[in-house]
């Protein structure tokens, strides 16, 4: 009896792969957005997670930020309800202003993901990245200038995050929606030269033929090199950031969150750590400040680096969503300033 096409086939291995050290009975979740990447997970899931032990159910994000978008969403779980999933749910979300439309479209996916797995106990939600995905978040991440971590693509599986499609090239999935003639939507946006991926992902097939093929997966294997050594890296600036740390004598014992949000830092202690641990410490810092991580560039890290090693008595430095950080008797704080209403 002959087997699946090689397209859908590489999708269920993929998958197959991912699932196999869940537990028993526990369920997993797809991301779908009704995408052919996603849609392709979604189809792959469906076959493999039963014969694994496992429920599988979907969840697809509606943004509410195109016309008719409740309606593609109801399209996704109606999909999804004919293909077993339980549960199948749509999922809006408000969408901020958090780090410009890009990341603040990602945050609010992101944060409908995390409730929708918290509310329904699910041992990992599936996303649909390719391998064409990373190759783009590696690209921006080397334009953005903000280091090892930035360029290291994303991470096969990070908490109950797992990505199997991550080495398949996008062009696997869309054979495997055409074999199976799975119902696709393609998304606008991801063609909208007004987005910086979009930009990217136009280049991507030139870059690929002006490198005669193999950049795709030289830039996965970059990627995955420097994500070891970030990983590193980013354990010895943990240690280094609790060490430079300043407690607030204000912050309870034991307000964990508080105690971060209000972190300030030792400049005379962080000053003599190797750059590569400063860099991280202060970027990690920035974030815990509530600077959204995708909008942190060199320049800002280098801003906050020039305060604790080139002190000269500057002003403050000026961090996405409103934060300005300073100097004050070798100590960095950071305050959050309210934005000033500019009428059109």
């Amino acid at each position: 009896m002959a087997g699946p096409p090689a397209a859908v086939a590489a999708v269920r291995v993929a998958v197959r792969a991912v699932l196999r050290d869940l537990p028993n009975g526990s369920l997993v979740l797809v991301a779908c957005s009704g995408g052919p990447d996603s849609t392709a997970l979604a189809a792959a899931t469906a076959f493999e997670a039963p014969r694994a032990g496992l429920r599988a159910g979907l969840v697809t994000i509606d943004h509410g930020l195109q016309d008719g978008s409740a309606e593609r969403a109801a399209d996704v779980v109606a999909w999804g309800a004919e293909l077993g999933f339980e549960p199948c749910e749509a999922v809006r979300v408000e969408v901020g202003a958090r780090g410009g439309p890009e990341a603040a479209a990602r945050y609010a996916r992101y944060a409908g993901l995390d409730a929708a797995a918290a509310r329904h106990g699910a041992a990992a939600v599936l996303l649909g990245h390719t391998a064409n995905d990373q190759a783009e978040t590696v690209l921006l991440g080397l334009a953005r200038g903000s280091g090892a971590r930035s360029a290291a693509g994303m991470a096969p599986a990070r908490g109950v995050y797992r990505r199997p499609l991550l080495e398949l090239p996008r062009a696997t999935t869309h054979a495997a929606c055409a074999d199976e003639a799975l119902p696709i939507w393609h998304d606008p946006h991801n063609v909208d030269p007004g987005y910086t991926r979009s930009r990217v992902r136009a280049v991507l097939p030139a870059l690929e033929e002006a490198a005669g093929g193999g950049l795709m997966a030289g830039l996965a294997r970059s990627a995955a090199l420097l994500r070891a050594d970030a990983d590193l890296l980013d354990d010895l600036a943990a240690e280094l950031l609790v060490r430079v740390t300043v407690p607030d004598p204000a912050v309870p014992d034991g307000d964990f969150l508080a105690a971060r949000r209000h972190r300030t830092l030792d400049t005379r202690t962080l000053a003599d750590a190797h750059p590569a641990l400063r860099g991280r410490v202060l970027r990690r810092w920035a974030i815990e400040q509530g600077a959204p991580a995708g909008t942190l560039a060199w320049t800002h890290v280098d801003a906050l680096d020039a305060l604790v090693t080139r002190w000269r008595g500057q002003g403050a430095v000026h961090l996405p969503e409103g934060i300005e950080v300073v100097r004050a008797n070798g100590i960095l704080v950071a305050r959050h300033v309210a934005r000033r209403f500019v009428p059109r």
